[in-house]
């Protein structure tokens, strides 16, 4: 283990007890808002040990958290469950019946649940900040910005959502491991991470476009090499091969991404259009509820939905038109003003990564990042840092992520869309801190102390000084980029477990 993953995973660590504590103590002291939200009845008595974990760790069940925990406990009863991916739930189920099963004496299901979401995310947090540094590493080929990445993504925006019961933290650990893998050209396991990470998330298939690139962008260099080092039929047999590899690597690879994806929806479809589970089968309680909410469950004895009949029946789109009224530009409304601006700084890093790309690298931008000469130079000695070649695809994957959230989604949720699924808010970040921090170059502070490293006498490397940490005591006199950075950061670290630990409305 490196220095730098050590320095990564303390902080990490760190910041993950951390969370838990504050969600703790703002659960305590602010009372929980009565609002419209998913709130199943109990159908289970508490054990010895249930209030007290409620007590600790009740902050981590809302919002959309009591639907992941409703689904590993009782399976996927009413039809807008099947918003939420089930590789999460079957985690925490797994969690409950096997490392927390001692418990059983002591916690209901409900409890362990909540205990594997709390141990659960803590430790997916870690692995994706570990493949985060490692992804930042290979692509910008800069260690001090590889590393003061991965300590901002620490303290990320999104960080309730990392430590709640949500997938977060999951999808995050599969896509930027899978990206890490891909990058090293082990294709087939990159293929089989991001297709577990489509099991967790829908939008695991916009890595489908990782997938199509990166092997293409070999594929070139392969033909570029083959034109200069090879001749006559030889020369066409090494083209034709290296095409037909690119599509069946192509081919493959988008079948076993989205796979979980189609095989979801196939089971909602079963599930509701030629159900075989009758109403008598269904808890009172829970049924109850399905009646006074008018939430759909599934009956043999019941007409089938209308969306059934559709050409193609897709569960989650009509989920997602239903119940959360998603669509094109449906939540551009004077009232949403508020959440617009919620997620306008986060916005504003996707927007200020794409542009200075773009004119770093107006000419590549053009090509869609495809150099006509020196076909190597891309792969084996790119420029390091933000602008170098191989950012071009992840700004361009950002992008996407930020026009499609902004324009079809509930936008408030752009912050842990984004920060879940791309390491580019973290890169222009750090790149930005970097360009801008007096305080972050030793050659213009006279303050030893506030160096990404230190040295002893005789020039040997200690472990790293944590940026981030070194920075803090400095905030006041930081320049006003790094005051506007950190200052998002970590008041949106904070103030996301005080208010959605408490039932108030977030991102």
């Amino acid at each position: 283990m490196t220095m730098d993953v050590r320095a990564v995973l303390e902080f990490a660590t760190v910041t993950r007890g951390l969370s838990l504590f504050l969600q703790a103590v703002f659960n305590a002291v602010i009372p929980d808002h009565d609002a419209d939200a998913f709130r199943p009845p109990r159908t289970e008595e508490p054990l010895y040990l249930d209030s007290a974990v409620e007590w600790l760790l009740g902050g981590l069940s809302h919002w959309d958290a009591e639907h992941f925990l409703f689904i590993a406990e009782r399976g996927y009863l009413y039809e807008h469950n099947f918003a939420f991916f089930p590789l999460f739930p079957v985690i925490l189920r797994g969690l409950a019946e096997t490392l927390l099963w001692p418990l059983s004496s002591w916690l209901s299901v409900r409890g362990r649940l909540l205990v594997a979401a709390a141990l659960g995310n803590s430790a997916l947090f870690l692995l994706s900040v570990v493949a985060l540094y490692a992804l930042s590493r290979i692509v910008l080929q800069d260690r001090r910005l590889a590393l003061l990445s991965s300590l901002l993504y620490c303290i990320t925006p999104a960080n309730v959502f990392m430590t709640a019961g949500y997938s977060e933290s999951l999808f995050a650990a599969l896509t930027f491991g899978g990206l890490f893998l891909l990058e090293k050209g082990f294709t087939f396991r990159a293929c089989l991470a991001l297709s577990i990470a489509t099991a967790a998330r829908s939008n695991g298939l916009v890595n489908i476009g990782f997938l199509l690139y990166l092997p293409s962008l070999h594929a070139i260099s392969q033909i570029r090499v083959y034109r200069t080092t090879t001749k006559g039929h030889s020369k066409v047999f090494h083209y034709i091969w290296a095409i037909i590899r690119l599509l069946l690597t192509s081919l493959l690879g988008t079948a076993i991404i989205a796979l979980p994806f189609f095989a979801f929806q196939y089971y909602g479809y079963r599930t509701f259009c030629t159900p075989s589970v009758s109403l008598e089968r269904i808890p009172p309680a829970l049924l109850s509820l399905a009646e006074l909410k008018g939430y759909r469950v599934p009956d043999e004895n019941g007409p089938p939905p209308l969306w059934c009949m559709r050409p193609l029946p897709l569960l989650y789109s009509h989920i997602q038109d239903v119940y959360w009224d998603v669509g094109f530009l449906r939540y551009f409304e004077l009232k949403q003003i508020p959440n617009f601006i919620l997620a306008l700084p986060m916005a504003t890093l996707g927007i200020m990564a794409a542009y200075a790309y773009f004119q770093a690298n107006p000419e590549l931008c053009l090509r869609l990042g495809l150099w006509e000469t020196d076909a190597n130079k891309r792969f084996d000695k790119p420029t390091p840092g933000l602008f170098n070649p191989r950012v071009f695809v992840y700004v361009v994957h950002s992008t996407v992520l930020l026009v499609f959230g902004t324009l079809c989604m509930h936008v408030q949720v752009l912050t842990r869309f984004m920060a879940s699924s791309s390491p580019v808010p973290f890169w222009i970040s750090a790149h930005l801190l970097l360009l801008n921090e007096p305080l972050l170059h030793r050659r213009k502070t006279s303050n030893p102390n506030v160096q990404l490293q230190t040295h002893s006498r005789n020039g040997c490397k200690h472990t790293p000084q944590n940026p981030i940490i070194a920075l803090l005591p400095h905030f006041k006199t930081c320049s006003p980029t790094t005051q506007s950075i950190l200052g998002y950061f970590l008041s949106y670290w904070v103030l996301g477990l005080a208010l959605h630990c408490n039932f108030l409305p977030w991102t």
